[in-house]
């Protein structure tokens, strides 16, 4: 991972998922700023309006998009519970090569982030070691409060595409994620 040019801490190589309430990437200073009722029907419009500011060179065939997006459905399927009266709250950048985004819901947290990293790193492991038995045990996280319409598996992309990071407030309703892209040509 290269160094930053701005003064934000970056996570270790692993790629796990930290909580960290006293990291630089909390300061919102210059972000843009919006806040949308939890309508399941309307994220892909909130995305939109997000990545809308986005230069070309960081929409990397609609990978920025699906992330965006994946993390707002987070917010509003996992924290909110679809409760349209509960507001998920967003502050993005986009600024030379770094994105930015720090997604806040009024949910009780992701209180399964411990296990879910212990499940990934077994995952990585059983991968890791080419075993095909044991990769059929980490083919999904699931926990008690999955649903069938959650395939529980797009924190493993965002975990590899987020490579600045994904850190967590204390109660874990809170995350800021960061990508360092290539400078353009």
């Amino acid at each position: 991972m290269s160094a930053p040019e701005n003064n934000y801490q970056l996570i270790s190589d692993d790629r796990s998922l930290i909580v960290d309430e006293e990291n630089t990437c909390w300061n919102t200073q210059g972000m843009y700023y919006r806040e949308f009722p939890s309508d399941p029907n309307l994220i892909r419009y909130y995305t939109i309006m997000i990545i809308n500011k986005a230069p070309e060179h960081m929409k990397e065939k609609c990978l920025l998009e699906q992330q965006v997006s994946e993390i707002i459905k987070n917010a509003i399927y996992h924290g909110n519970k679809k409760d349209k009266n509960k507001i998920v709250k967003i502050w993005y950048i986009f600024k030379d090569n770094l994105a930015k985004i720090i997604v806040e819901d009024q949910g009780a947290g992701f209180k399964e982030l411990e296990r879910w990293k212990k499940f990934h790193k077994e995952r990585n492991q059983a991968f890791q070691e080419n075993d095909p038995l044991k990769m059929m045990q980490y083919v999904s996280f699931r926990s008690d409060t999955s649903t069938e319409e959650d395939g529980g598996n797009s924190l493993f992309a965002a975990v590899e595409y987020w490579n600045g990071g994904m850190i967590y407030n204390s109660k874990k309703n809170k995350v800021c994620v960061m990508k360092w892209f290539k400078k353009p040509n």
